[in-house]
C-alpha cells in the first residue's frame, strides 16, 4: 500500500550495534518468538507463498468489505477463483478493531465464511490486526463513496488516532487482537497473523495536516503489547510486522520501531515498492537474521517495480509474495500515490496497482501469463 513517496522521515535515534547471539537466543526463548529452527521448519512446509493483499471490488475499506451488510460474498467467491486461477495461493486481508467493537460472533462468522470460500480456492489467509496508513478517523456504518480518480480515498486506520491517544482503551484492543487470534490459533486455513501494518507511517501527503506529530511515541508502546496479547493466544501461526522504511543495513541503523518490529516477529517480513536492485539489497539485508522472508508488499509498475522483475527474484531466494491489488474496485489502487496531490481525471495509462479489471479481465494478458508460469511447481 504504502509509498516512500508518503512519507516524510523525521531523524531516527542510532540504536546500538546487536547482542551476542548467546543473549539473544536466550532472550527469544523467553519471550516466545519462534527460533530461527522453529521459523524454517515451518516455512519448509508451506511451498512458495505467491498473493496478493486483497479487499473486494465492492469495498472501499476494512469496514465495508466485512460489515454484515457489505460483505459481499458473491464476490469474494468470483475474485479467489481469479486468484487460484493465476497461481496464487495465499492473500493479505485487513481487520478492524471497530468491527470486534460491533458484534464479535458476527465477525468471526463472517471470517469463518470468507475462510470456507478460500478453502475452497486453496487460498490461505494472512490476517492484518492493525493498521496505520490513510484515514485516521474511521467510524462504523455507511462508508463515504470513493472520490473520484483517487488511490486509497476511503481506507482507515485501526485503531484510530482517538483510540491510539486513549490508553482507557487498549483493554478492549487487547480483547479484540487475544479472541481474534484465539479463535483461529489452530486453523490451517490461516497462514500468518501480521500484526500491525506500517506502524509509524505519518501519511504525510493524505492526512499529515491530522495525523498525530508524535504518532511513533503512542505507536511504539503498543506495539509491543500487540504482539504479546496476539502470543498469549499461543497460535501455531506465527506472527510479524514488516518493515518498510529506512536503513536496515545494519542492527545499529534500525529506527527503535524496526528493531521491535524485527526482534518480535517469527518469521520477518517487509515491503518494498521498488526496482530489483533495491529488492535484492533489501532480501541481502534481512537474510542476516537467518529467518525466513516474505515480502507483504510490492508491485507500482511505473516505479519498475513489476511482476516480471521482481517475482524471479523472491523466487531465488525463496522469498513469499504478496503484491498490492488484485482487482479494480472501489480502492481505486490502479491510480497512483500522487492522486492526493495531483488532479487526474481519468484512468492512468499505466496501471499502478491491481491485476484485473472490473469485469475480471486481466489488466495485462501477458502479466497474467507470466504469473502463471512462475508459480507452476
Amino acid at each position: 500500500m504504502y509509498r516512500k513517496f508518503l512519507v516524510a522521515l523525521s531523524a531516527a535515534a542510532v540504536l546500538s550495534c546487536g547482542q551476542p547471539q548467546q543473549k539473544q537466543e536466550k532472550e527469544t526463548a523467553a519471550t516466545g518468538v519462534w527460533d530461527a529452527a522453529k521459523a524454517n521448519e515451518w516455512y519448509g512446509k508451506q511451498g512458495w507463498l505467491v498473493g496478493a493483499n486483497y479487499i473486494t471490488g465492492s469495498a472501499i475499506n476494512q469496514l465495508e468489505m466485512w460489515q454484515a451488510e457489505t460483505f459481499d460474498t458473491a464476490s469474494i467467491d468470483r475474485e479467489l477463483a481469479l486468484a487460484a486461477g493465476i497461481g496464487m495461493n495465499t492473500m493479505r486481508v485487513f481487520l478492524h478493531d471497530l468491527l470486534y467493537e460491533q458484534d464479535p460472533q458476527g465477525l468471526f462468522d463472517r471470517m469463518e465464511t470468507f475462510l470456507q470460500i478460500a478453502d475452497k480456492h486453496k487460498v490461505r489467509i494472512m490476517f492484518v490486526l492493525f493498521d496505520s496508513v490513510w484515514d485516521p478517523f474511521p467510524a462504523l456504518g455507511k462508508q463515504r463513496d470513493p472520490k473520484p480518480h483517487v488511490h486509497n480515498s476511503g481506507w482507515v486506520q485501526s485503531p484510530g488516532i482517538k483510540v491510539l491517544q486513549d490508553s482507557t482503551q487498549y483493554p478492549r484492543l487487547e480483547k479484540y487482537v487475544t479472541e481474534t487470534v484465539k479463535k483461529f490459533a489452530n486453523d490451517k486455513r490461516v497462514i500468518c497473523w501480521d500484526v500491525w501494518n506500517e506502524p509509524d507511517n505519518p501519511n504525510v501527503s493524505a492526512y499529515g495536516t491530522v495525523e498525530l506529530k508524535n504518532k511513533v511515541d503512542y505507536v511504539l508502546p503498543l506495539l509491543k503489547k500487540t504482539f504479546a496479547w496476539a502470543r498469549a493466544a499461543a497460535p501455531e501461526q506465527p506472527l510479524t510486522s514488516g518493515v518498510w522504511s529506512g536503513n536496515w543495513a545494519a542492527d545499529s541503523t534500525l529506527k527503535p520501531i524496526e528493531k521491535v518490529m524485527i526482534e518480535e516477529s517469527d518469521v520477518i517480513s517487509f515491503h518494498s515498492y521498488d526496482d530489483s536492485t533495491d529488492v535484492e539489497k533489501r532480501i541481502a539485508q534481512l537474510q542476516r537474521y537467518g529467518k525466513p522472508l516474505i515480502c507483504t508488499e510490492y508491485m507500482a509498475r511505473p516505479r519498475n517495480s513489476t511482476f516480471e522483475s521482481i517475482m524471479p527474484i523472491f523466487k531465488k531466494h525463496h522469498v513469499g509474495a504478496y503484491n498490492w491489488g488484485f482487482i479494480e474496485g472501489k480502492s481505486q489502487t490502479n491510480y497512483p500515490w500522487d492522486t492526493w496531490t495531483k488532479q487526474y481525471t481519468a484512468e492512468p495509462d499505466v496501471w499502478f496497482h491491481d491485476i484485473f479489471r472490473k469485469n475480471g479481465e486481466p489488466y495485462r494478458q501477458q502479466e497474467v501469463d507470466f504469473i502463471k508460469q512462475i508459480t507452476k511447481q
